[in-house]
């Protein structure tokens, strides 16, 4: 937003009523308001004649009326007006629908601007509710995403009574604004409400982009800096290889590799900021295991947040597991933990006598306190925001921090997701891993699908059946996958064992499912996305998805990822009935391609970054006008310039730095 803050409402033609409904539209002052860019535009620059252009196109008229308007009243609450216009090139009907006020200030033989679509034929052409204007008002014109009671007209004329106002001051320091030879910020805006051309336009918008991703970037390289700090909490005894003796399994280089770079931030007297990323079961719990076992034999402690309860509870399985053997304490806190357990857990924490500490959001309650945190680790970052991530680490004083994520992010998204963390890639599978074969087939081929299943579950394995569910909130989904499972239990696989494991259920019930599903109880398992992270099941060979087309690739192929897991060949095959290229293309994506990189840019290409993330995404506001993708040249150019002056001004303290500083600070709100 610009650094006009006052509030939309003392606007001209705002006033309370109005400012209720720009509030919908995320607009609650005059600034915000000005970086409401419109979504589209009308060319009213250029009319056309009406007899040399395509029927059924929406096209701009310059025409004179040409008949008198006639009113006809075709039935209650329903006026027609009707006339003819020329310009030159042949004659169009027009019909006006209930529009008194239009027709009361149109006059026969004045020529106005008609913008419409245009239908009929050579022999008569057509014009149904046109916009109308004065020939003065032509141009090209805005059109916004509107709300009821505020029409895209109407955000319009406010726009233009906001464009007196005091826009603010440049952001971008005036030495890039001429190294790059970008407009100025009135001429950024004017033009991109209200361009003079469309040179104009393609000049506002250059502006805009460039300052947008210049904003953002500068805010996270500045965060990324001032975590650069000093911490007490040095790790002197690296007892790398002790661990590495006990564990049942040998990791590979990429592991150790990942594993040393973490241990040289955290050696080194400077806080850690660390992302480690790594496709689905590369293992990225181990090299966690790893550093929590060092950080506990140096005396600290540490903390591992999970976005689920599934997760974090699968988390603390594989890290008591490995470590509670070793001498090193480990806990779990989820929203389900009772009370008095809650309480016993406070107090070990506290008291120092638990190590590591394994959990979801509710790690970031008051009532935790840790008696020496010095590590912390977020899992599926892209599920919470730099805030978060913070509020946990605040829990100590300047510790290391470290994020996992197993859903790969394209290099071009993680320079804005990850700008504050440096970047470990596991780029290498354990042995035993198994290849995936994977099959697009259409609802027609349900029943073989089936007798596949079956097939697997008669040799010993077992399988799962995703349904698809948007967000775990949408009840009708899981009624339907509630229904659909008993319908497979009754029918289908009626000899089999079958149940369901889905969001809505309690933690107990899903730790019941999950158990029998674990000691091979349950053949079959109809689940919805709580299934995508967490879940190791070595025996399950078998997954088919439901509505493949509902989700992302890069969450496809995180499911995918819950099979192939032991020693015996596993098949995914997905099933969609949306049969259009692009769905085809999409899923052609998952069936020819493994590496969750390679499909994770074919992700972002074909779906664009917002689509990309998923509604679960935080972290990453809505740009008002970059595009990541299309942008990616502006995104380079914009962070190297971002790491320049970061790198020579590190406050930006300089009084040229002020609007730069408060649209940061406004950034940091949304993160």
């Amino acid at each position: 937003m610009t650094t006009n803050t006052t509030d939309i409402k003392y606007l001209k033609g705002v006033g309370e009523k109005k400012a209720e409904c720009f509030k919908k539209l995320g607009i609650d002052t005059v600034g915000a308001l000005l970086r409401f860019f419109p979504r589209t535009y009308e060319d009213w620059s250029n009319p056309v004649k009406a007899y040399d252009c395509q029927m059924d196109s929406t096209v701009c008229i310059k025409a004179k009326i040409v008949t008198p308007i006639t009113e006809q009243k075709v039935r209650a609450n329903m006026t027609i007006y009707k006339f003819a216009i020329s310009d030159g090139s042949g004659e169009v009907f027009v019909t006006i629908f209930n529009n008194k006020f239009l027709a009361s200030r149109l006059h026969f033989g004045s020529e106005y601007l008609f913008y419409g679509k245009l239908t009929g034929g050579n022999w008569a052409r057509q014009m149904s509710s046109p916009e109308i204007s004065e020939v003065s008002s032509g141009g090209i014109r805005p059109i916004y995403r509107a709300v009821r009671g505020l029409p895209s007209k109407t955000i319009e004329r406010i726009v233009k009574n906001a464009l007196v106002a005091n826009i603010g001051e440049d952001p971008i320091p005036e030495e890039i604004r001429a190294k790059h030879k970008l407009c100025d910020l009135r001429f950024a805006i004017e033009n991109i409400h209200f361009p003079r051309s469309y040179d104009a336009l393609k000049r506002a918008r250059e502006r805009l982009v460039f300052e947008e991703l210049f904003i953002f970037q500068t805010a996270f390289m500045l965060i990324k800096e001032r975590n650069k700090k000093e911490t007490e909490y040095i790790i002197t005894n690296n007892c790398k290889d002790e661990f590495l003796k006990q564990l049942p399994f040998s990791l590979t280089s990429a592991q150790n590799r990942v594993i040393d770079e973490c241990l040289a931030d955290m050696t080194n007297g400077r806080l850690m900021n660390r992302l480690v990323q790594g496709d689905v079961g590369s293992g990225k719990t181990a090299v966690a295991a790893a550093l929590c076992f060092i950080a506990a034999r140096n005396g600290y402690q540490a903390a591992l947040m999970a976005p689920t309860e599934i997760l974090a509870v699968q988390h603390y399985k594989t890290l008591s597991g490995l470590l509670e053997p070793l001498g090193i304490s480990c806990g779990l806190l989820t929203g389900s933990t009772s009370k008095k357990e809650k309480k016993e857990i406070s107090f070990t924490v506290s008291s120092g006598e638990t190590s590591v500490l394994i959990g979801t959001h509710a790690l970031l309650s008051d009532n935790v306190e840790f008696k020496n945190l010095a590590l912390v680790i977020t899992d599926e970052q892209h599920r919470f925001g730099v805030a978060q991530r913070a509020r946990l680490s605040e829990k100590g004083q300047s510790v290391h921090t470290l994020v996992m994520s197993a859903t790969p992010i394209p290099r071009t998204l993680g320079l804005v997701i990850y700008g504050d963390l440096d970047v470990s890639i596991i780029d290498e599978y354990p042995k035993g891993r198994q290849q995936i074969e994977s099959f697009c087939v259409t609802g027609k081929l349900r029943q073989r699908v089936y007798n596949y299943i079956k097939k697997h579950l008669d040799e010993g394995r077992q399988g799962y059946i995703v349904c698809p569910l948007v967000e775990e909130s949408e009840t009708a989904d899981i009624a339907s996958a509630v229904e659909y499972c008993e319908r497979l239990k009754t029918k289908d696989f009626k000899n089999y064992t079958v149940d369901i494991l889905h969001g809505k259920q309690t933690a107990k019930q899903k730790d019941e499912v999950m158990g029998r599903f674990n000691k091979g109880e349950l053949q079959l398992l109809v689940c919805t996305t709580v299934v995508e992270v967490g879940i190791d099941v070595p025996n399950a060979t078998i997954m088919v998805i439901e509505n493949a087309e509902r989700f992302g690739l890069s969450q496809l192929h995180q499911l995918r990822g819950r099979i192939g897991r032991g020693e015996h060949k596993s098949s995914c095959i997905l099933i969609s009935d949306i049969e259009d290229g692009k769905t085809k293309e999409r899923l052609d994506v998952i069936k020819n391609n493994t590496d969750g990189f390679k499909i994770a840019d074919e992700d972002l290409r074909l779906r664009g970054p917002g689509d990309f993330l998923g509604n679960r995404q935080h972290g990453l506001p809505r740009f008002n006008i970059a595009d990541i993708y299309s942008d990616l040249s502006v995104l380079k150019t914009a962070g190297d310039e971002a790491r320049n002056l970061i790198s020579n001004n590190f406050n930006l303290n300089d009084d040229k730095y002020k609007a730069l500083r408060l649209e940061i600070a406004e950034l940091y709100k949304k993160l």
